[in-house]
């Protein structure tokens, strides 16, 4: 009996971390014509190594709060990185005069609210904040 609560309360557990993972989905306004992108693409917006969509126009990348959830979700999903090592990266970026980081917004309504009204901005938020007033073009789920 005993093993059996334990495992019980194990498996709980487990399910419970699981699902304290939010899906990310990186989005753009629902009036861009950016149709979809690649983690590299996404990955090279938010990591400063360029500065385009795919279709050539500019991309403004929109950050979440450092230490969220969502933040650390994202870059390591994304980029494969961690925090401290993207803000090491940008770091070298805004000394030597090459990149100015994304701009950090208060939560994923605020980035919604953002993108959504600005076509050359790109975010990410929940999955479970998308809305008609977003586009999504990547999923890290």
């Amino acid at each position: 009996m005993n093993n059996l609560i334990k495992s019980v309360l194990l498996m709980s557990l487990l399910l419970g971390i699981q699902s304290a993972y939010a899906q990310v989905a990186v989005v753009v306004s629902a009036k861009s014509d950016v149709a979809t992108m690649t983690a590299d693409q996404v990955s090279s917006i938010f990591l400063g190594k360029s500065d385009k969509y795919p279709n050539g126009s500019t991309a403004l990348p929109i950050d979440q709060p450092a230490a969220s959830p969502i933040r650390v979700q994202f870059y390591d999903k994304v980029t494969g990185k961690s925090e401290a090592q993207v803000k090491s990266a940008w770091s070298r970026l805004v000394f030597s005069g090459k990149g100015t980081p994304p701009k950090e917004i208060a939560s994923s309504a605020e980035v919604k609210k953002l993108v959504s009204s600005n076509p050359n901005t790109i975010g990410y938020i929940e999955k479970s904040a998308v809305d008609p007033s977003v586009k999504v073009v990547f999923s890290a789920d």
